[in-house]
This record gives C-alpha cells, structure tokens and sequence, in this order.
C-alpha cells in the first residue's frame, strides 16, 4: 500500500483517484485553495463529484486546502500534480517546504510554459522551480493520453503512458497505478509525451473546426453530413506537424504515433472542449466573441495554451512547416478569423 497524495480535486484528478484507490493504496485528494466549497460538495453528497457527475469509492478522503501541509508533513509516497497549468507555480510552492529527495511527483496536467523566452515542459518548469528552492534528485513522471475522467470515473477501459527519463521509475508507477481498465505503457521520453500531450489540444480545434471550414458555399445538411473529408485531411496534417513540432525541441517523433498524441488527439477532436471551440471558430466566429458567446465559464485548454505559447512559436519556426497551427495561433493571439492555406 502506497499514500498516494493528489492535489487539486477537479474531474481528471478525482477520477484518477479511483484506479489508484482500487489497488489499495490509501489516496487523499486534497482541494486548492479555490475549492473549498467542492470539497463541502463532494463530502456532502456522499461522494458525488459534480464535475464528473458520479459518485466516487468512499474510501478516497478528500480534504480542504488548510490541512495539505500538515498531509505533506507526514509519510508520502506519491505526489500527483492535478491542478491546471496556470497552478504550476502555485503546486511548487505549496510541495516545496516538504519534498524530500526522490519522492515521486506525477504530473496529470496537460500544457507548456514559456520561461526565459524559451519553450518548456510542466516537468521541467516544476524542476527548475524546485532547484531554486534547492532540491536536487527531482523525481517527475508526466501520464498523458485519451483519457476521458467520466470515462475513467466509471471503469471505462482506458489507456494512457506513463513517462520518465528513469524507465525503472515508469515501472515501479505502473505497478502502483494499473487495473483491469486503467492499463498503462511506459516511456522514456517524457519531452515527447509532455509535447505530444499539450499540443494535441490546439490541432482539436482545427479538427473541430473542419465542418465550417469543409466548403462555405455548401449548405448546412451538406457540411454536417461530408465535413468528414475535410477532417481526415486535418487529422493527416496534424499528425505531420506534431511529428515536426516534438522533433524539433528534443521529443522522439515515434511518440506522436502513441497515446499520448495520435490516441488523445482522437478523443480530443470527436468530442472535447478544444473541438467545440473549434466548431465555432469554423463557422466565422472570432476566438473573443466565440468564448464570451458559448464558452465564457468553460476552460479551453488548447486556446489557453495558444495564449501562452503562441508568441514565442511564431517567431521560433516556419510557417511553411506548420501552416495548420500557424493559422490557430493567429486565429486565438490576434483575434483573427479562422483561415488556412491548404
């Protein structure tokens, strides 16, 4: 038995409570500072989760925010990052008073960071941060792939890839985490895994975005019934360009084809947040007007990252390798209309 502490209690971090509590570990998922009152939800209904919509094993503790350094302070195995990608600083300082040399972190949270005018993995900005509170031996894992938390709440069965430049730490994961429907790869290339991840997001809006974008001068019942040509082209586009991205700043191209790329993408692309968006962003809409209109209170984790990363991309590589994520970037950064040179 493992304790296993998991900070932030949104969908994806309370789900992956549930294969890690299966294979009798003691789990706690500890709230931020921001989610005191889901904390009091959660514990009031009896386990429901209202984000996942499912009532989760009873046997997970959740606990507010005010009682995680005293959680920190005692005997822990494993630190599972669950927060959003704007938390990341955030998660760093609250683990850093406690974090002893080797202790495991798991990194859910999908995204990049631009840090000194270069581009960054999470695990890589958590590193650093970490060192300069003076740390060494960082030990961080990063799991991405089509994972689904309603899905993963409910025991669909789902794949995912742990990742760790150490494959022996991978391993020792593995053991603690997979079940009969949470099934999990391993890999080395956790700089792959980690972009693969993140950039997946922004080629699901181009791929939502393809009945809009099939052939304006068609009617309505045409685009929604053979958009579907238009998207096979975008998915083809994207896999090339996701290979050249994570080639270029130091991942295994061979990653892209896995879980962590290829597989999320797919789920991403039928169903998601970042396809939605898309859809309106195919249909005319601006990026401003589009999130105010349908999207104000929901998280849209590619257009976030386009934020984040869009400035530094543009001037880093050429608009002639990557014409799909070139026009997204210019589509979110300056508040333009959707176009792409086929």
């Amino acid at each position: 038995m493992k304790k296993i502490i998991i900070i932030g209690s949104g969908a994806m971090s309370s789900a992956f409570a549930v294969p890690c509590i299966e294979n009798k570990n003691e789990v706690t998922v500890v709230g931020t500072h921001l989610e005191d009152n889901l904390i009091k939800d959660i514990i009031a209904n009896d386990h429901l989760h209202p984000g996942l919509k499912t009532k989760l094993p009873k046997e997970i503790k959740f606990i507010q925010f005010n009682e995680l350094q005293s959680i920190l302070e005692k005997d822990v195995d494993l630190i599972v990052a669950g927060i959003s990608s704007v938390g990341i600083e955030w998660f760093v300082k609250q683990i850093s008073k406690s974090y002893k040399k080797k202790l495991p972190i798991v990194l859910l949270t999908k995204g990049l960071s631009i840090v000194d005018n270069e581009l960054n993995t999470l695990s890589d900005k958590i590193k650093n941060l970490l060192e300069k509170d003076g740390h060494s031996e960082i030990n961080i894992s990063a799991i991405k792939g089509p994972c689904l938390a309603t899905g993963l709440a409910n025991k669909m069965r789902t794949g995912t890839v742990i990742a760790n430049r150490n494959i022996k730490e991978c391993q020792s994961l593995k053991n603690i985490i997979s079940t009969s429907y949470y099934s999990t790869e391993i890999s080395e290339d956790i700089t792959g895994v980690e972009l693969s991840g993140a950039i997946k997001n922004i080629y699901s809006m181009l791929i939502g975005a393809s009945e809009g974008l099939s052939n304006s001068k068609a009617t309505k019942e045409i685009q929604s019934k053979y958009f579907l040509n238009t998207a096979a082209s975008l998915i083809h586009r994207s896999i090339s360009e996701m290979v050249e991205f994570v080639s270029h700043y130091g991942g295994k191209p061979e990653t892209v084809y896995g879980l962590a790329g290829l597989g999320d993408l797919y789920v991403s692309a039928i169903g998601g947040r970042n396809s939605l968006m898309g859809k309106y962003l195919g249909e005319g809409h601006l990026y401003n007007e589009a999130k105010e209109k349908f999207m104000k209170d929901i998280t849209v984790e590619g257009a976030q990252l386009a934020l984040e990363i869009g400035p530094r991309i543009l001037e880093d590589l050429n608009s002639k390798n990557f014409p799909l994520m070139f026009s997204m970037l210019n589509t979110i950064c300056e508040n333009k209309k959707l176009e792409i040179n086929w």
